[in-house]
């Protein structure tokens, strides 16, 4: 068995830039590292350079066609077409470059764990999950959890999990692998009727001779911790012990943070906390411990973002931080000078408590609707019972 956990990461992910007003700034990532660094959750961790993901690695997901207009669209006239170049997907210099080497951080985590080397991988650059097969979407060019999910498959795994708790619903990894019984994805988010992309009802659950494969946990705007993990924990657990995946895929969103300016949830960094111990539970529990964590959302850059996937990154490691830890003053004089007037956090924690009252199979409240309808329209397709709360 080789070391715990991997940490992929280079320096040039930052080149992932669209821009100094768009709201997925790379200034989120360094921050991440640096708090990470000065809170010693790196220490003695020495990262794994990503790999650029080759052609043969996107073609895996993406069409040719797509893949020449990235390439070619900084020397391009205007109208480049396949989703480039609006406002959402701005067209950058070195725009494939900086893209592929993305995809292909996931892909070296996945590299990572599939070969034994590592238990876990985290590429939190990763976890751009709304690119199509022939278009960018919703600031992700390469969907890089769906390209390392292909490439696994290519090397033989037989069942891989994705879990997706980003504010907004993964509907690229789940358009990739909808008819594919392989592949697990499971997305809890805000509703679609009151977010982009407006895909992710509990009624979207696989296509044919994948059906159950897909499942959706559209949860109501003022989502809170307490209801986000009673939701979590009513429906995910009993899906993966069924399932029984090879290997376990996260996407970690931090936007449905409640200061998340692109969303309606209501979490605490003490939740986000709480949701990344779950998923590494559930990695020990029914993966055999192989997880591959990437990051996403999240554009709170300066409160939020660092001090979320910090907590990422140590759940990883295995070097969980108290909540109540102080944020250190080197990284506080960095932070300040990039985010302007942005008023700072001091510690680790929002002062939130987010445990929660378990699931009872009656439906007392909106979250409790959304619980209703996933189980009801998935559990059965995996033989569990919908209104048993064993199940």
């Amino acid at each position: 068995m080789g070391e715990t956990c991997a940490v992929v990461w280079d320096e040039s992910v930052l080149d992932y830039d669209l821009g100094g007003e768009h709201p997925l700034h790379p200034v989120r990532l360094d921050l991440t590292m640096r708090l990470a660094r000065s809170l010693g959750v790196l220490d003695d961790v020495t990262p794994v350079p990503p790999r650029p993901a080759s052609d043969e690695d996107l073609l895996r997901v993406h069409r040719p066609d797509y893949l020449a207009a990235v390439r070619s669209a900084p020397t391009s006239a205007w109208d480049v077409g396949y989703g480039l170049g609006t406002e959402d997907n701005p067209i950058f210099d070195r725009m494939h470059e900086a893209s592929a080497l993305i995809a292909g951080a996931s892909i070296t985590a996945a590299e990572q764990v599939v070969s034994g080397r590592t238990d876990r991988a985290v590429n939190i650059a990763g976890g751009l999950h709304h690119a199509m097969p022939e278009r960018a979407a919703g600031f992700c060019v390469y969907n890089d959890c769906a390209v390392a999910i292909a490439w696994m498959l290519e090397q033989g795994v037989e069942r891989i999990a994705y879990i997706d708790v980003d504010v907004h619903h993964g509907d690229g990894v789940q358009a990739a692998f909808y008819d594919d019984p392989r592949v697990l994805t499971i997305s809890l988010h805000q509703h679609p009727i009151t977010l982009w992309p407006g895909t992710g009802f509990a009624t979207e659950t696989g296509g044919p001779g994948a059906e159950g494969s897909a499942v959706n946990v559209p949860l109501p705007p003022g989502t809170g911790d307490a209801d986000w993990q009673r939701a979590f924990q009513a429906v995910v657990p009993s899906l993966l012990a069924d399932f029984q995946p090879q290997v376990l895929v996260t996407q970690s969103g931090a936007d449905a943070h409640r200061e998340d300016p692109l969303a309606d949830l209501a979490m605490s960094v003490d939740g986000q906390r709480a949701s990344y111990r779950s998923l590494r539970d559930l990695a020990q529990r029914y993966a055999g411990g192989k997880w591959v964590a990437l990051g996403g959302g999240g554009y709170s850059l300066y409160r939020v973002v660092p001090r979320s996937w910090t907590h990422l990154l140590a759940t990883a490691l295995d070097r969980d931080l108290d909540p109540a830890t102080s944020l250190p003053q080197d990284w506080l004089a960095h932070a300040l000078r990039v985010a302007g007037n942005v008023p700072l956090p001091t510690s680790l924690t929002d002062g939130e408590d987010p445990s929660f009252a378990p699931w009872t199979g009656i439906t007392e409240s909106t979250v409790d609707t959304a619980i209703r309808d996933a189980r009801h329209a998935l559990f059965p397709l995996h033989g569990l019972d919908p209104a048993d709360v064993r199940d």
